[in-house]
């Protein structure tokens, strides 16, 4: 069953942590894939000058500016999808990137579409579940769309590295140093 939409109206922070041990679902030609949420990264507004909101209300950004529990899904480096749940009230910009997962369902299907390699990093994890501009938009909450985020493991603070975002380049402080990125120390499938 999909995280309700109460899930996402939430603290973008307080989302992105929790998103870790969640199972990211992806029905692709038929076929279920999932991995587990093991890193994510936080967004929140048009203050945050590392957020995609810094621009405004603009044809690309209107998903972050939508309801909460959608996906915010955008092209970048000019070869990879980059796939964020929208969190907050409609109207309030913020989102969490989903920035690695661990595959548990599906896994011959997305090692294939990586060529054998790991699925440890935003475009890495589309490319294997074959998310891109389609999925744009996508409600999270609900079971009967191609991808949805639903309960998974729980991940005890202790297991949880927090800090900077990565690959912000020349973002100003003190957007750059923000500790709003979270992730999982070791392989998930070992928490009981």
């Amino acid at each position: 069953m999909p995280l309700p939409t109460s899930f996402y109206n939430r603290p973008t922070l307080t989302v992105a942590r929790e998103l870790l041990g969640a199972r990211l679902v992806r029905i692709l030609d038929g076929v279920k894939l999932v991995g587990l949420i093991s890193e994510t990264e936080a967004y929140i507004g048009e203050d945050d000058l590392a957020c995609h909101a810094k621009a405004g209300l603009t044809p690309r950004t209107a998903p972050m500016f939508g309801p909460p529990g959608h996906a915010y899904v955008y092209f970048t480096y000019g070869n990879h999808w980059m796939l964020n749940a929208v969190t907050e009230k409609e109207g309030f910009p913020a989102a969490v990137l989903i920035r690695a997962i661990q595959p548990i369902e599906g896994i011959e299907v997305m090692m294939e579409r990586r060529s054998g390699r790991d699925t440890l990093g935003p475009g890495k994890l589309t490319q294997a579940m074959g998310i891109t501009q389609s999925e744009n938009n996508v409600n999270l909450t609900v079971a009967n769309s191609s991808l949805w985020i639903e309960a998974g493991k729980f991940i005890p603070d202790k297991s949880v590295t927090i800090s900077p975002r990565v690959g912000l380049n020349k973002t100003p402080e003190p957007w750059l140093s923000k500790p709003w990125r979270f992730l999982v120390k070791e392989p998930i499938l070992e928490f009981k």
